[in-house]
């Protein structure tokens, strides 16, 4: 299954590194490698919450978003969005936004106005817009009671915290004034309006979600004796309107996740072509069959805490985003944050079925 999963991201990755040696010689076969391994590092996490999120769309819907979403993802994300940027932020044409990528100016020229530094005086807008989306996925997690607690005591805090009609709202609104408070004077305006932007978005995504999905999970009282063991519970799988907002989630929760990795790409070269190979074909394609080996070899099922995980990585990572307003954050932190989160959801995996294990052994009077 491995092969047949991670066969065409293997493929694509030896293509996309001999256009890049084409293209650029060995210095552009080496910043490609550098690009890529840097996408994959800081997308593990990604991965995790998507197969969360995949598990619950119906057959036709996954391949929507394995195909064209990907596509999205790849050419959306990793080649259209920064000349977007350009586009709304330079008051430049797509046209000339691409030629400015293509053709950086003399460093030595008065206006050194560069396809990179256009992307860098946008970060705030886009650290805003991507935090405050992330956040509120990490919030309305740690205040729902209706889901499987990891830890004894922050996670339960949470969830009594929680009680408090409209708290995640609250928080977040919170979180974005305190900062806007800490950037510039001329950025405020943006921070705050990029920051509800985010917000708004993942409310609308939702709540669209929740209207359209006429099947939710039954509750306790429903479910039989089996499936109230402390293991996590299988998703309700929706199809029709509910699983294309689905695909509108993911879909924003892909770029939320992309806005480091894109950002951070330009520490190491603005040309558009060497991002896109590295972290458009080669980066997005390997999130892709990590993905669906997730689905496929029920890893969610098997480590009951991954999900919980991979939402404090969002949480971190959307903490991150949102300290990068006032202070520069490396990209391996980003990534690191993200590892030491799943890593440590898997540990309690384990030990939580090792756990189980003994019970069961011990219950059936067995040694």
């Amino acid at each position: 299954m491995v092969v047949r999963t991670f066969g065409l991201s293997l493929l694509v990755t030896v293509i996309s590194l001999v256009i890049a040696f084409l293209y650029g010689g060995p210095a552009g076969l080496f910043v490609c490698t550098i690009l890529a391994i840097l996408e994959i590092s800081l997308s593990f996490d990604n991965a995790v919450m998507i197969a969360t999120v995949l598990e619950r769309m119906n057959p036709f819907w996954q391949k929507m978003f394995l195909t064209i979403g990907v596509l999205i993802a790849v050419f959306g994300m990793r080649v259209l969005f920064p000349l977007v940027i350009v586009w709304a932020t330079a008051d430049l044409a797509p046209r000339e936004a691409l030629l400015l990528a293509l053709n950086p100016p003399d460093p030595e020229t008065p206006d050194n106005r560069s396809y990179e530094t256009i992307m860098v005086a946008a970060h705030p807008q886009i650290a805003a817009l991507g935090g405050m989306f992330l956040l509120m996925i990490f919030l309305d997690y740690a205040f729902d009671d209706d889901r499987q607690s990891w830890g004894r005591f922050v996670e339960h805090g949470l969830v009594r915290l929680g009680r408090v009609k409209h708290a995640a709202v609250v928080m977040a609104v919170a979180v974005l004034l305190i900062a806007g408070q800490v950037v510039d004077d001329d950025q405020r305006v943006a921070v705050y309006t990029s920051g509800l932007i985010g917000m708004l978005l993942y409310l609308s995504i939702q709540g669209l979600t929740s209207l359209f999905d006429a099947h939710g999970p039954p509750g306790d009282e429903d479910r039989p004796a089996a499936e109230l063991a402390p293991t996590r519970p299988q998703p309700v799988v929706v199809g029709g309107k509910a699983a294309f907002m689905l695909f509108l989630y993911l879909e924003m929760l892909d770029a939320s996740f992309s806005f480091d990795g894109v950002i951070g790409a330009f520490a190491i070269t603005s040309d558009p072509v060497l991002i896109a190979l590295g972290l458009g074909f080669i980066g997005a394609m390997f999130v892709r069959s990590l993905t669906v080996y997730l689905v496929r070899a029920g890893t969610l099922t098997e480590y009951r805490y991954l999900e919980n995980g991979a939402h404090w990585a969002i949480g971190a990572l959307a903490t991150i985003l949102l300290v990068s307003l006032k202070f520069e954050v490396n990209e391996v932190i980003s990534g690191l944050a993200g590892v030491v989160f799943i890593g440590l959801a898997m540990v309690s995996s384990i030990r939580a079925n090792r756990a189980d294990h003994r019970a069961a052994h011990r219950a059936a009077g067995t040694p």
